[in-house]
């Protein structure tokens, strides 16, 4: 399959899968990016693999999804494609490694979110800046709390801020960062803990890993899903937030709920 955002390629006689966003440097996840994950991620499914590694060309991981697509004419559909995505990923047949550096932000982030396990460079940075365009992040509302604290999920949820990769490896979020050399240090983690096991028993360890992440997956996000289209879409501010971003001026507020 030829993809034109997405490049898919096999190490290790086949049983690594490398799935990388190409499309520096802001790697923006569109609707034809997430449509080409889905269908790499798919053409793994199948296989019998010992790691899919998720990364990205260029000196920035994502810097998350297409704004223009987040406006209330297409935002359901925007929705509905990342989140299947995720739900893709989180049924990946062995453990998903994401490869960031740089700026990991948005759905950038909710998608490294769906992974398994996350190294960075020191560098990278990790947010939620939805909340400054006068919406949230509906997956990061679901995934953070699973994968890290209540404390730092409401955090980067509600402040905007991001979280630079030594201080997510403290709350747990990240689970190896590196000086440099990000794809050395990925490639000895692979020949030390992936490679040498059985891809079967990863299969079922996986799944038996994700079960919180799955739950968060099927029962939360479908209702923050709708809390975000049929109440906050509803809001002037939520509208405003978007266009303001879009056309470049600071957004008008007036903070009436609907």
């Amino acid at each position: 399959m030829n993809f034109k955002k997405v490049r898919l390629e096999f190490a290790h006689e086949g049983r690594v899968a490398r799935v990388t966003l190409a499309v520096p440097r802001a790697n923006i996840l569109d609707g034809t990016m997430i449509s080409e994950l889905d269908a790499a991620f798919t053409l793994c499914a199948d296989r019998e693999l010992n790691a899919v590694v998720l990364g990205a060309e260029g000196p920035n991981f994502s810097f998350g999804s297409s704004i223009e697509e987040h406006r209330r004419e297409h935002i359901a559909d925007a929705l509905a494609a990342l989140h299947a995505l995720l739900k893709r990923v989180n049924d990946s047949p062995a453990p998903v490694i994401a490869a960031v550096r740089g700026q990991c932000l948005g759905g950038g982030f909710e998608l490294v979110l769906a992974c398994d396990l996350i190294i960075a460079e020191e560098s990278a940075q990790f947010g939620c800046p939805e909340i400054k365009l006068g919406v949230f992040a509906p997956a990061a509302s679901a995934l953070l709390p699973v994968r890290t604290t209540q404390a730092l999920a409401s955090k980067l949820l509600l402040t905007g801020e991001s979280i630079p990769a030594l201080e997510a490896v403290g709350h747990g979020l990240v689970a190896r960062a590196v000086k440099a050399d990000l794809e050395d240090d990925l490639e000895r983690w692979l020949l030390a803990d992936f490679l040498p096991r059985s891809s079967s028993s990863l299969r079922y360890g996986c799944r038996a890993a994700r079960l919180s992440v799955e739950r968060a997956l099927v029962t939360d996000l479908p209702r923050i899903e709708k809390l975000y289209l049929d109440d906050l879409m509803s809001t002037p501010d939520a509208v405003d937030g978007i266009d303001a971003f879009l056309e470049k001026r600071p957004p008008r507020w007036n903070n009436e709920r609907r």
